[in-house]
């Protein structure tokens, strides 16, 4: 079971009458983690504890202080992506009229519980949860896609704005010709142009998918060999750095989930390893395919290594070796937290002066790998 399913068969039941809890969480434990509270209070205070680990939530109506609609209607406030399900035993059409109608329950059962009844609506709404763990999942990636993006472009191009300042105002004090003169201030002026015009189509575009709040489509997913293959064909080498690059696929697997998050993760840390290769002798950098347990790209380089200092804080602190060339240290954190909106994350490993190696790992997905052909 992927994190996904984990989180969509759990079902939270609530109900005053401790032996109802009993009855229920008996039903249907074979097949959901079940939790119970017996109050509208306790329900909140366990959505809070657990965090986001609850997909479904089963409440009775009648109950005393916060009846079920009172707590459903902060569920769908607080907790908007959790499936919700009332219980009731009395007859009141207007109340279930106004409760379905408003959006607050996905189906009303009726005691006493016919068992079957309770696992086909729990059925469907664990599979409704499940879309809907994945939908925040690709949205949070987006968000963090985003920023990384505003990143990685947003030093360069700022970069590019502060010296093409000293460029302009270099040219200005010069004892040089006229012309070379106003051939250096023009050509300065329309880098900074052209820079601030990234910038300002960066920050609309940002916040243009942020309003929208864009979703991600791509459900075939890509093959991770062919991903990789088409971001090196892409990247901007030399001929001296593509010689460099070896690619070792030794089992391949499909990336189902978000491979054009994953395709910038992996542009970004290709770009780190080639940095840390430039002042070596004998420049390699290694992208190795395999499932071991999970699937994982590994990128491996034997560059200078990372600093133990830097290392141990490199997925937590925006800190970095790279501050006179724009680096701000982000680059790293945001690379993790993509791989961790849909359930991966990274690992990081360095030994001074020898290598180091970052390996992506994926969720584990049956069925979709197979050994490459050799």
């Amino acid at each position: 079971m992927d994190r996904r399913e984990d989180l969509a068969a759990t079902i939270l039941y609530v109900d005053d009458e401790e032996m109802a809890c009993k009855y229920f969480e008996r039903s249907t434990g074979s097949e959901y983690e079940v939790l119970t509270a017996l109050s509208a209070d306790a329900a909140i205070a366990i959505l809070r504890a657990e965090r986001g680990r609850i997909g479904v939530v089963v409440t009775d109506f009648r109950m005393p202080g916060r009846d079920g609609g009172d707590l459903l209607q902060q569920i769908g406030r607080e907790y908007p992506h959790v499936v919700r399900i009332l219980i009731t035993a009395y007859a009141d059409k207007k109340l279930l009229l106004d409760t379905v109608n408003s959006g607050e329950v996905f189906r009303i059962l009726e005691k006493p519980l016919d068992v079957n009844e309770v696992r086909r609506a729990l059925r469907l709404a664990t599979e409704l949860a499940r879309d809907r763990v994945a939908n925040r999942q690709k949205l949070l990636a987006i968000n963090e896609t985003l920023a990384f993006l505003a990143h990685e472009l947003n030093t360069p191009l700022a970069t590019i704005v502060n010296f093409s300042r000293g460029i302009a105002q270099r040219a200005s004090d010069s004892h040089i010709t006229l012309t070379r003169h106003e051939e250096i201030g023009m050509a300065a002026l329309s880098v900074n142009d052209n820079a601030r015009y990234c910038l300002t189509v960066l920050s609309s575009f940002v916040d243009s998918v942020r309003n929208a709040g864009l979703s991600f489509v791509g459900e075939g997913g890509s093959a991770a060999s062919q991903l990789v293959a088409s971001l090196l064909d892409t990247y901007p080498m030399s001929v001296e750095q593509r010689a460099m690059v070896q690619v070792d696929v030794q089992q391949d697997f499909r990336i189902t989930a978000l491979p054009n998050c994953v395709a910038l993760v992996l542009s970004s840390l290709i770009s780190n390893a080639l940095r840390a290769l430039q002042a070596r002798p004998d420049p390699r950098l290694s992208i190795t395919l395999l499932i071991d347990g999970e699937p994982r790209i590994s990128i491996s380089d034997n560059g200078p290594g990372i600093p133990g200092e830097v290392l141990e804080r490199l997925l937590v602190d925006p800190v970095t070796t790279h501050a006179a060339a724009g680096g701000s240290g982000r680059g790293m954190i945001f690379c993790n937290r993509i791989m961790q909106s849909f359930g991966g994350g990274l690992q990081i490993h360095s030994e001074p002066d020898r290598c180091t190696t970052v390996t992506l790992n994926f969720p584990a997905m049956r069925n979709q790998y197979k050994r490459s052909a050799r």
